[in-house]
């Protein structure tokens, strides 16, 4: 949950004189126009206006109600980490589920590097991690060799 500070300040009671702007209604809304400019340029949101009495004191032993007219305006608090919730990120294998499949079957070492979908397939062979698998691929691509040559 965001928290908020809240800034109410009171509303113009008359409108300002401007250049191009004519009649009471027009000079009232620029003014007001004005002040929702000014407190958005430093950083607070308009929400509403309200309209509250307030109780004056008139003379000595006398008070009168007045309604006052306000505009409240908010921000989300600035440093609040309440709406921040981490969570916890679980390394990625980065072996496809069919290879962690047969790796959990088989107890034997594998003689290959399977491709994750980041490794497409680029035409070269798999690294083979297995010195027994080298040297059998090895003498197998020999053997290939020696028959081409014999042909």
């Amino acid at each position: 949950m965001t928290l908020y500070d809240y800034k109410v300040v009171p509303a113009p009671a008359r409108g300002t004189k401007a250049r191009g702007i004519k009649g009471p209604d027009a000079r009232f809304a620029n003014t007001i126009e004005t002040v929702l400019n000014e407190m958005a340029a430093a950083g607070w949101e308009f929400q509403r206006a309200e309209t509250l009495p307030s109780e004056e004191r008139h003379g000595l032993t006398h008070t009168a109600t007045t309604f006052r007219t306000l505009l409240v305006f908010r921000r989300p608090r600035p440093g609040d980490i309440s709406a921040f919730a981490p969570r916890r990120v679980e390394p990625a294998d980065p072996r496809p589920e069919a290879d962690q499949d047969e790796t959990a079957q088989d107890d034997a070492p594998a003689t290959t590097v399977s491709k994750t979908p980041e490794q497409p397939d680029n035409g070269v062979e798999d690294v083979i991690d297995d010195e027994d698998a080298i040297s059998s691929v090895l003498q197998s691509r020999a053997q290939q060799l020696q028959r081409e040559g014999k042909q």
